[in-house]
């Protein structure tokens, strides 16, 4: 199939912009509890103080006489760079209720980044999280030569904090809010949000409160299993990326509770306390809690046992997916059998531990292994899996509950068309697909007959479900002239727990090899599990580099992910030789510009960092093959 179309199943039109969607709530569950908020250093086990629909938006209008007092103009730019917290919340919308177009800055973003933002982007104020972040918007508007209106803090900070801001409103009035409030209609610009670059430098995205509007209603709609009210998430995902931000929408316009943590580490403490009904993870999070279990299994010498439950998991998943299609099927008697003495022994478990309440996991951002996705259904705990990008306001494709089909990203978003052109990339058009960038020059290629053009590779099943294959281009060429595109191996082998990022490298060299990053964290709740005490060659290197790792265990280990890998894939596609790599993780930063923002690796900047560890891969034939 060429092209497929998701009817619309909500017409925005009944919404002056995107502040409507929490003010209709207020209307008519004021006293609902919207947030829980944890408190400045306290531990996750603490109460976490609960804020209803009223205060939230008694604290945004406070918030938004602020901004007016200090000066800000209507469709003037506010920055917002912070770690994900409840006060992003605050000011994002404060901010709509003010006339102002939102900026998110990604709060590891470098000097430089921060600088070119407020440039490009005009703006006007910024609200940070942290003194720190503070000094960098301030250095950034000394730098781009733009006069700023001040920068407030998150944190107390005497005379520049967001509590003296709302000191600075309290004359404003209500009315002269709400006149700001309504100026901005559905056509107006609600975000800039600027791409993460994998491949190419920062592109300012418009987006309209129509996207933001459109993209709520809809998927609302579609997923009345995930969206309902009472139930309630925790958002960890960096609130500067538009998915967090339109799934804190959602939840705000349809009751359910929000929590933020920015840490992800706090995430799976947090599930007892907080017992989420669903929750929006990457695939990292899912690989690790797998992982978890399994050395929860391997200390209580329960391995083997755990294999055949891991195994019978992913069997019960299979099967669950086939009763999709077909009501009548029926598990195999020992299937049956298994999976009920599986479920007392270990998935009850995992399911208490991640709360108790969950009826879905929503992945993004990353591929997911099609096994580990059958893996937590089996569990009980299916994971719907989208895709999407900041131009088209995050979901263009999900898997639907009740039609979930592990290993693609699911049927177009209600009121989008997904096509698929004679080069095999993805186009998209529809209710959250963006008109074009800030900057003229940028949008020279990025649409075609209407379409924005993703620069995704993928194909469409005769449902209408896209599969990802790659980027245009992100792709190799070897000396024999084959094009591989290298995310599907590595995405293989990156399901691996032991392993944060997986490379593939090969232009223009006769076959094609591998550069492996161990997760050192991982590697040692490995050692431990194996009962190896000592693992030579893993000290962390002093000055940032990447250190060759030769240990024939790990090799062993490594070896099995990429031999799986490359059985998945065609002959022309495997990787002959690999190397095993460590590096500081936090050296792979967006400041020293190999990863995103949003942690993706950027390979040209990695394998030209890596290059004499290249060089030394093709020289030397007794590397592992």
């Amino acid at each position: 199939m060429r092209e497929f179309t998701t009817p619309l199943l909500v017409e925005a039109s009944g919404h002056r912009n995107a502040t409507e969607l929490l003010l209709q709530r207020f209307r008519t569950s004021p006293d609902h509890i919207a947030f829980e908020v944890r408190a400045a250093n306290a531990a996750i086990t603490e109460p976490w103080r609960q804020v209803t629909t009223r205060q939230f938006v008694d604290e945004v209008r406070a918030l938004a006489k602020g901004l007016i007092a200090a000066g800000l103009r209507p469709g003037e730019s506010l920055a917002i760079m912070s770690p994900t917290r409840y006060e992003w919340a605050l000011a994002d919308m404060a901010a709509w209720f003010a006339g102002a177009v939102v900026v998110p800055i990604y709060e590891t973003s470098a000097a430089p980044q921060v600088t070119a933002i407020l440039a490009d982007a005009d703006v006007r104020l910024a609200i940070a999280g942290t003194a720190e972040h503070a000094l960098l918007l301030e250095q950034g508007f000394a730098q781009a030569g733009t006069p700023g209106l001040g920068v407030w803090t998150m944190d107390e900070r005497p005379g520049a904090d967001v509590a003296d801001l709302v000191a600075r409103g309290a004359e404003i009035s209500d009315g002269t809010v709400e006149e700001r409030r309504l100026l901005a209609d559905l056509d107006s610009v609600a975000t800039i949000v600027y791409t993460s670059g994998t491949t190419a430098a920062p592109k300012g995205a418009l987006i309209t409160h129509s996207y933001f509007v459109g993209q709520v209603l809809n998927v609302a709609a579609a997923y009345t299993g995930v969206v309902r009210e009472g139930g309630n998430t925790i958002i960890f995902l960096p609130m500067a990326h538009v998915l967090a931000r339109g799934l804190q929408l959602t939840c705000l316009a349809n009751g359910m509770r929000i929590a933020h943590l920015s840490d992800s580490g706090d995430v799976v403490p947090a599930l007892g306390v907080l017992k989420p009904t669903f929750l929006v993870v990457v695939p990292r999070v899912l690989q690790k809690i797998q992982a978890s279990a399994a050395a929860a299994a391997a200390k209580k010498h329960l391995g083997r046992v755990w294999a055949s439950a891991q195994a019978t998991a992913v069997a019960w998943g299979r099967f669950a997916e086939a009763h999709d299609n077909d009501p009548a099927a029926r598990a195999a008697l020992g299937l049956r059998v298994k999976h009920a003495l599986f479920d007392r022994l270990f998935y009850a478990r995992l399911r208490t531990l991640m709360g108790g309440r969950l009826d879905y996991l929503l992945s993004g951002a990353a591929a997911l292994d099609a096994e580990l996705s059958l893996f937590f259904r089996g569990l009980g705990l299916p994971v719907v899996e989208g895709y999407g990008l900041t131009e088209t306001t995050a979901p263009l494709t999900g898997n639907m509950p009740g039609s979930i089909r592990a290993g693609t990203v699911g049927v177009p978003m209600p009121g989008t068309t997904v096509r698929i052109s004679d080069r095999g990339e993805v186009l998209a058009r529809g209710v959250g697909v963006f008109a074009g960038y800030r900057r003229p020059a940028d949008n020279v290629d990025a649409f075609a007959d209407g379409f924005f053009r993703t620069g995704d590779l993928g194909e469409l099943d005769a449902l209408g479900r896209l599969t990802l294959k790659g980027r245009i281009k992100d792709v190799i060429v070897t000396a024999g002239g084959k094009t591989i595109s290298p995310s599907i191996w590595e995405g293989y082998v990156e399901g691996d727990p032991l392993v944060a990022h997986a490379v593939m490298v090969g232009e223009g060299k006769p076959y094609l090899g591998g550069l492996v990053l161990l997760d050192p964290e991982s590697v040692a709740a490995w050692a431990e599990r194996e009962g190896i005490a000592d693992l030579p060659g893993l000290q962390l290197p002093d000055d940032g580099g990447a250190v060759q790792i030769h240990d024939v265990r790990l090799l062993t280990a490594i070896g099995k992910a990429v031999s799986a890998a490359n059985a998945k894939i065609a002959r022309s596609e495997q990787v002959r030789r690999f190397v095993l790599l460590l590096t500081d993780l936090s050296d792979l930063s967006e400041a020293n510009g190999i990863v995103t923002p949003t942690m993706k690796l950027k390979r040209a900047a990695f394998t030209e960092r890596a290059h004499h560890i290249v060089d030394k891969l093709y020289a030397d034939t007794r590397s592992q093959a």
